[in-house]
């Protein structure tokens, strides 16, 4: 097991071998994250093809080349994900490639992970593994995938330390918890996340985790009125009422790219009668913001930028692809700590991380990319 976690110290020197950098290195809770991060996230986990391929390499260029955040999640690809990463750290702690306190490591629990090789009958696996040991009722199973019970979110976040070969995870987060909506109330997902955050509260003074946050898709996107929105001061009034001002809640993850700007510039959220975007009121509330999707899986590449794009996110045209524009926009936005990419080809994380090499975008220019 490794022991240790993210301190203040070790991510300073981490972010000091790379003296190089520009602008690419925020502090946030007192640790040191870089601007990017490296995310595992692959969709459709049940297809094969995604187990002929590992994350191993890319882990490994990410950490030896300036990247120290990384997230996953116990269900990414069926657990394997998880898998991978501990058994790449293990080995560059062990020979001495970077140490435990440098790296910042986030994983994530709300989905039932299933295993690979993937079971014949889920549904029976299901039973069999989460509902007859008592983890959480049927009743607690949104979409016949996800669940939050206050036991089933214990047995994954130990499973996840597992995986990961930890002792401690530096962010957990409660995994889109919005899906609850489906079928419950806005009440009842408030005493649901309740019960989710006593046990990140008892898990922090357990050694497994240092903080914890909320990851949504749709819930800090969209409108008051839509389905799955979530209140953030209602989620952080949750926070306070479970351990006062001495909470641990302290990060949210939340979608964000050059296609889906909500929570920039959309004030969905209400706090003290007075209305916030997600990154205002995130920042009122000092709660770090962690950005994902970053390219919308490429889905921003199907025609090429607007030359406009270029020419406002890097004016003196060091950049080489609209991959590295899209890359810069989200590290140029302010308020948002780190922005996460997924990629399991070491050469491409090369390619992005050419944006730490110049500074970010001036604030008075990247405001023009919403006028574009």
């Amino acid at each position: 097991m490794i022991k240790g976690f993210a301190t203040a110290e070790g991510t300073l020197e981490y972010a000091q071998k790379f003296r190089d950098s520009k602008e690419f290195y925020i502090k946030h809770n007192d640790i040191v994250f870089s601007k990017l991060g490296l995310g595992t996230f692959n969709k459709e986990p049940y297809k094969e093809e995604n187990y002929l391929f590992n994350y191993v390499d890319s882990v490994k260029s990410a950490l030896q080349n300036g990247i120290n955040l990384i997230d996953t999640a116990i269900n990414y690809r069926y657990q394997q994900s998880e898998k991978e990463i501990g058994y790449i750290l293990g080995e560059m702690i062990e020979n001495g490639e970077i140490k435990r306190e440098n790296i910042i490591i986030a994983s994530k629990g709300g989905f039932i992970p299933l295993e690979y090789p993937f079971p014949d009958n889920p549904y029976h696996w299901i039973k069999d593994n989460m509902i007859l040991p008592n983890l959480c009722q049927e009743s607690d199973i949104e979409l016949d995938q996800h669940c939050i019970s206050d036991k089933f979110l214990e047995y994954s976040l130990n499973k996840s330390l597992e995986n990961l070969d930890l002792e401690t995870i530096d962010i957990y987060f409660l995994h889109n918890p919005e899906v609850q909506l489906g079928t419950k109330t806005k009440e009842d997902l408030l005493e649901a996340i309740k019960k989710a955050f006593i046990v990140f509260e008892k898990a922090v003074i357990d050694g497994k985790i240092k903080s914890y946050g909320v990851a949504t898709w749709n819930g800090f996107i969209n409108e008051q009125g839509f389905i799955e929105y979530l209140s953030l001061s209602d989620i952080y009034g949750v926070a306070l009422s479970v351990a006062g001002d001495n909470h641990h809640f302290k990060y949210i993850q939340v979608p964000f790219n050059l296609g889906k700007t909500h929570i920039y510039t959309m004030p969905t959220q209400t706090y003290q009668g007075e209305e916030y975007t997600v990154v205002e009121l995130s920042h009122k509330l000092g709660l770090g913001v962690i950005s994902s999707s970053s390219l919308l899986q490429m889905n921003l590449f199907k025609k090429s930028f607007n030359t406009n794009v270029g020419y406002i996110l890097d004016k003196d045209m060091n950049l080489k692809s609209d991959i590295q524009l899209a890359l810069q926009f989200v590290r140029s936005t302010p308020n948002i700590i780190s922005s996460l990419f997924a990629s399991k080809n070491p050469e491409h994380i090369l390619h992005n991380l050419e944006i730490s090499k110049i500074k970010a975008t001036p604030k008075k220019l990247y405001d023009l990319m919403y006028k574009v």
